[in-house]
């Protein structure tokens, strides 16, 4: 890589740094640091060290797992001696984990040989630390571990999400619905998909012009993510003005009550569209198709395609209208 390359990466690394943390000191809650040593005077002393930070802590290998796994701190730091797990184990079982492997781990030990350090970066930790600890230089690394771990966090949110919209983008809404398709598979459960887009856009593109219609579409997009009450639903921008919507565990009948409320939101807006000729406002139509995947190995495609067909079919029938099947 250049010289040029790298300054472009790191300048616009810092970009990203720069506008995270600016997000964390308006909106975003206070870093959360997970403190794990069996001395409840160790962890007294790291918290006192970590003033400013929310801190949560335990005092043995399992509980530490059990608290990364409800919490979801932002950073762990992790004695090494322990009496049930020790800290190498704990480690370990948390990069196996696909929810908590993405935490950043320093080791605070009093373990210094160097192979007990090459084993600890070895197994995924981000650093370590000997006791006794340096107040300054432990409070040091933990802010810059949690930069880093900021900007991450931003970078891995930016490629999934359309930046036009606001929703999940493509991608993401590809990797959602394989997942949500195995599990509705392996669980016998329903999975709803509903596949939208704005009535004659195009029509509306070369009335209004491109600004406007970017305009429209994002607050379209607003009014499709607050007709989804769920977290574990997803909205997603599909291409072009084409929108959707993700549905697990729910049925044709509450599929059709999500997509007809999507129908009343946007109504709702009342953008005026002198170019359609169905309505004076931005209208939608839909399809809304629900699915029982009868195995993991069925192709994710099967629901997408039926979705589509559905959404053509309002669209033949006249737009402004959901049209509704099974897969």
């Amino acid at each position: 890589m250049s010289s040029e390359t790298n300054a472009q990466v790191e300048l616009a690394l810092a970009g990203l740094l720069t506008e995270c943390l600016a997000g964390a000191h308006r909106k975003c809650p206070r870093p959360v640091v997970l403190l794990v040593d069996d001395s409840p005077t160790n962890i007294d002393v790291l918290a006192k060290v970590l003033e400013g930070y929310d801190i949560l802590f335990a005092t043995r290998g399992a509980e530490a797992l059990e608290r990364a796994a409800a919490e979801d701190p932002d950073l762990i730091l992790l004695d090494v001696m322990m009496p049930d797990l020790d800290g190498f184990e704990v480690c370990q079982r948390l990069k196996a984990d696909e929810r908590l492997r993405k935490i950043p781990v320093v080791f605070v030990t009093a373990l210094s040989q160097e192979m007990n350090e090459a084993r600890g970066l070895d197994i995924g930790a981000v650093d370590y630390v000997t006791k006794p600890i340096n107040s300054a230089i432990v409070r040091a690394r933990v802010r810059n571990h949690l930069e880093l771990k900021l900007a991450r966090d931003l970078l891995e949110r930016r490629a999934v999400v359309d930046g036009l919209t606001g929703l999940a983008n493509r991608r993401r809404f590809d990797e959602f619905l394989e997942h949500e398709w195995r599990r509705a598979a392996r669980n016998g459960l329903p999975l709803s998909l509903v596949m939208l887009d704005i009535d004659l856009f195009k029509d509306y593109n070369d009335l209004y012009g491109h600004p406007a219609g970017d305009a429209c579409l994002r607050q379209v997009a607003g009014a499709v993510a607050a007709s989804l009450k769920r977290p574990a639903d997803l909205a997603a921008r599909f291409g072009g003005d084409e929108l959707a919507c993700l549905l697990p565990e729910t049925d044709a009948a509450g599929a059709c009550l999500v997509a007809q409320h999507i129908r009343d939101s946007v109504g709702a807006l009342a953008l005026p569209h002198g170019q359609s000729s169905v309505s004076t406002v931005v209208t939608v139509s839909e399809g809304v198709v629900t699915s029982c995947p009868a195995c993991e190995e069925m192709p994710t495609a099967v629901l997408v395609e039926a979705a589509d067909r559905l959404l053509y079919a309002a669209k033949r029938a006249g737009r402004n209208r959901m049209v509704v099947g099974q897969r």
